[in-house]
């Protein structure tokens, strides 16, 4: 038997820490969660992603009463591929909130977000720079695939 280790570097930063259009970005990810529905999680995550081109996009999570809804990473980065096909996405900046408010922890993406979004970084051939919003800190990794590093890859 053999064994292998995987390993990810996050930087942990504090807000003053990241440059300015990270701040940028971070905030238009806070301002996204106001664009969610979510009446039966009350869990409201927004995202804003750059593309290359300078366009801003945001997304929101949306639910509906058959639980087959859309998370707000998800609807970021289809919007960005639907409207502006061929020009790739450089950083995303996701928050998330409930009734209390902010989460104080970063939070990451779920399975179905991470392999989509690793679908955008494959096909732009560079790394998508990730910032995950926390009250208390926030957490960059250089690229999406440090989020999924046993990611489905095509057959």
């Amino acid at each position: 038997m053999t064994e292998k280790y995987l390993t990810t570097k996050i930087q942990v930063l504090a807000h003053t820490e990241l440059t300015e259009s990270e701040k940028k970005l971070v905030e238009l990810s806070k301002s996204a969660t106001e664009g969610s529905y979510a009446p039966y999680s009350h869990f409201h995550v927004g995202a804003a992603i750059l593309l290359e081109n300078g366009v801003i996009i945001k997304g929101a999570n949306q639910e509906n009463a058959a639980f087959s809804g859309i998370c707000g990473e998800r609807s970021a980065f289809y919007n960005a591929g639907a409207n502006y096909p061929g020009v790739d996405i450089t950083l995303v900046a996701i928050a998330a909130r409930d009734e209390r408010g902010f989460v104080q922890e970063p939070c990451s993406p779920c399975g179905l977000c991470r392999q989509a979004m690793l679908e955008f970084e494959k096909n732009a051939k560079h790394p998508i720079t990730v910032l995950l919003v926390g009250e208390r800190c926030i957490y960059r990794l250089n690229s999406v695939a440090s989020l999924l590093p046993l990611s489905f890859t095509e057959f």
